[in-house]
């Protein structure tokens, strides 16, 4: 069951700088591409880091305010003055960059942004060349799938060919990307990897499990003729 990749919903035209570009230079970039980062690449387009509208901000905060080293400076002011005094890409930019590869399931690249604490994510080939760049907002297309699509995978690809149910076992209906399953198969652990690989198709947003069963092979001792397995 194919998944959607970071390959399906990416910016493959991606505004860049390279590491010697002046700090005017990379506010007029960002600026007339309308993006709020670029990446910073050598001339192979290997991403050296990525500089975003917080790491400009320093300069703008501490204008007009002394900003010299202090005897005892915090991590996160000494980084604040570095950037402020900055004037170059290199010296601006937060590297190593978190980068992800087009391949990437758009589960793991959200998961990849939400640990890293970043918004973007630069996208690179397998010699860390730059091919495009993802966003939160890039990740949330899978949510635009219409619910037609998303039957349709669910049908063909977890009922029929991964778990060979028949179209008269289980029924499937899909509204907003909620799906809902119902029917009867003969066994407890068929009915709930339906479930769980129904929630794995990409755009769904939930799943309502109303398969009920004949045998309990889960939990046999807790036996229970015709329950449904409930709701993911």
């Amino acid at each position: 069951m194919r998944t959607w990749q970071v390959g399906d919903v990416m910016t493959t035209d991606v505004a860049t700088v390279d590491e010697a570009a002046p700090y005017r230079e990379i506010v007029d970039v960002m600026t007339a591409r309308r993006v709020s980062a670029v990446p910073v690449v050598d001339d192979f387009r290997r991403v050296l880091g990525v500089i975003s509208e917080a790491d400009l901000l320093h300069k703008v905060e501490l204008i007009g305010t002394p900003h010299g080293p202090r005897l005892f400076e915090g991590r996160r002011r000494h980084a604040t003055r570095v950037k402020a005094d900055a004037s170059v890409a290199r010296d601006l930019m937060t590297a190593p960059a978190i980068t992800t590869m087009d391949g990437t399931t758009v589960v793991e690249a959200a998961k990849t942004m939400n640990r890293a604490g970043v918004k973007r994510l630069p996208v690179i080939d397998d010699l860390g060349r730059l091919v495009g760049i993802v966003s939160r907002g890039d990740l949330l297309k899978v949510h635009l799938r219409h619910d037609d699509d998303i039957r349709h995978d669910v049908v063909t690809e977890v009922l029929h060919r991964i778990l060979g149910i028949s179209d008269d076992a289980v029924t499937v209906n899909v509204a907003a990307g909620a799906v809902t399953l119902a029917g009867r198969l003969d066994r407890r652990s068929s009915a709930e990897l339906a479930a769980h690989l129904a929630a794995q198709v990409s755009g769904v947003v939930g799943v309502v499990d109303q398969i009920g069963y004949d045998i309990d092979d889960v939990d046999p001792a807790r036996y229970r003729s015709g329950t449904p397995t409930g709701i993911l």
